[in-house]
This record gives C-alpha cells, sequence and structure tokens, in this order.
C-alpha cells in the first residue's frame, strides 16, 4: 500500500478481505478461522464475517470435514485475467526498467535460438554509453555471453551439447571460453551460484551480469541480465550490487512467464 493513500479513500471492509486473501501462500494453503484472523490482523469476529463473504463469493473454500479453509481455482482467475493478454515484451519491460540505475546503463531479456541469443527487450538509462551497438533482433554467440551461459547452465547435458556443436566457437580475446571442457567448468560454476558474468576478459568494455529465467521444471527459457561500463565500477562491486536484483527479476519473470502460459517470442528451441 503507498504511503501516500488518503485513509479516507480507502475501502477498509475491502482492505480487510484482502488482508484474509493474502494470508495464503504457496506453501501453506490451509488455515483455520482462528489462525487466518491472526495472520490477517483481525479480530475473530470480523474474520468470520469476511471469511464467509468470500465463501460466498466464490474466493475460498471449505475444506471438506475440518475446519479449515483454501483458496480457490477463482482467485487464480483474477491473476490469469490480468496477464493472459499481455505480451512478453510488456510483462518484461518494468522487471528490467527496475534493474536500471546510475551504475547499471542497460538491462536485457534474450533467449535461446540455436546457438545464438536473440535480445527480445532491452531497457537503457537515459544516453548509454555502453559503446555496443545492442537492440531488439540482436544476436549473439551463447557460449561466451553471459545470458547464454545463464541459459545453458540450466538445460539438459545434451542440449547443451548440440547448441555448443551448431557454430564455430571463436576465441575473441585469450579468456574466451571454447572448449567443451573450459566451457562446462563455466556453466557448473554459473549452476552453483545461479547467474554468469561476463567481464573485460570476455567483452572488452563491458561488465555483464545475467541469470536465467525456468520454467516449473527448472529449465531455462530465457535469461535476464545487466550491463556497465567496466571503467566505472570494479568487477566485485558490480557482481555485489547485481547479483540478488538480477536473481529476482529473473525469478519474477518466470513466475509470470509460468502463470500466463506466454512463451519468449519469436526464439527457437535447441532441443
Amino acid at each position: 500500500m503507498s504511503t501516500n493513500t488518503n485513509p479516507k479513500n480507502l475501502v477498509q471492509s475491502l482492505a480487510k478481505g484482502l488482508h484474509v486473501l493474502e494470508t495464503f501462500t504457496a506453501t501453506e494453503t490451509e488455515f483455520t478461522l482462528s489462525e487466518i484472523a491472526s495472520r490477517s490482523g483481525l479480530d475473530p469476529g470480523t474474520a468470520f464475517r469476511m471469511i464467509h463473504t468470500l465463501v460466498s463469493l466464490g474466493y475460498l473454500q471449505k475444506v471438506e470435514n475440518t475446519r479449515m479453509f483454501r483458496l480457490s481455482l477463482k482467485v487464480l482467475d483474477l491473476g490469469f485475467n490480468a496477464i493472459a493478454r499481455t505480451d512478453l515484451r510488456t510483462i518484461a519491460r518494468p522487471i528490467l526498467r527496475s534493474l536500471v540505475s546510475d551504475v547499471i546503463e542497460a538491462a536485457s531479456l534474450a533467449a535461446l535460438d540455436g546457438a545464438e541469443m536473440v535480445y527480445l527487450e532491452r531497457v537503457h538509462a537515459g544516453l548509454a554509453r555502453l559503446g555496443v551497438d545492442v537492440r531488439i533482433g540482436t544476436r549473439l554467440p551463447a557460449y561466451y555471453t553471459a545470458m547464454g551461459l545463464a541459459v545453458l547452465a540450466f538445460l539438459p547435458r545434451k542440449t547443451v551439447l548440440r547448441v555448443l556443436n551448431m557454430r564455430e566457437r571463436v576465441k575473441l580475446t585469450p579468456a574466451t571460453p571454447v572448449t567443451i571442457s573450459e566451457i562446462t567448468q563455466c556453466l557448473l560454476r554459473v549452476r552453483r551460484q545461479g547467474y554468469a558474468v561476463a567481464d573485460p576478459e570476455v567483452i572488452v568494455g563491458l561488465r555483464v551480469l545475467a541469470a536465467p529465467v525456468l520454467d516449473a521444471d527448472g529449465q531455462s527459457v530465457a535469461a535476464i541480465s545487466v550491463a556497465a561500463p567496466s571503467m566505472n565500477i570494479t568487477l566485485k562491486k558490480f557482481v555485489d550490487k547485481t547479483a540478488a536484483p538480477v536473481m529476482q527479476a529473473a525469478a519474477e519473470m518466470g513466475k509470470v512467464l509460468q502463470s500466463s502460459g506466454t512463451a519468449p517470442g519469436g526464439a527457437v528451441s535447441a532441443v
């Protein structure tokens, strides 16, 4: 709730009803009336009225032969209706925008298409000084890019080998991983830490950190990345500042895609 909201403009009964619905989580799905009252901060009488109103409207269900209540599928319809007709770029844009700052000059979403990562959306912080011409539709090899490594790290080994063998792997700098062994070690590290980093040893002048967008089975369907000029921030500070927010943004994106059934637009599976 916004701190600027005038309490006189609030419908308190509606707010209390929503507090009841917010009591339930993905891991705690059933509660008694007294538990709901305690968790939502309502007195038992108010909780009783709210619960039975929500049951009558179809948003809560009484668990048969118990004193427990749970959310009904009608609640899911509210979320589905909000995102079902929203295209991928519209979903991604506010998530990417939240990552851009005075230090982080660009945030991107890309998906794997064959052996390449295809940029699907990109947000800049005003006049970007990254020195690279990356736009929607730009393709970069998956084997050395942070987003490519983030995606490959969460795909089956058989798929990874197929992708890596689709094209020649050129050593752009002395540090560019090109052999299967080198890339495998990179992927193991990415999988352990949950994100991939490309610093100036791989992409001259840039620091990039990317995290995978995972489906319900834990396999990657896309990646979100942030980029900053290497001259502006040390690698340690860059990772410290961006790793957690980027992983959180990727997780949020994954939840939205799973709920909406939206797939990364236009990307061709490597499988």
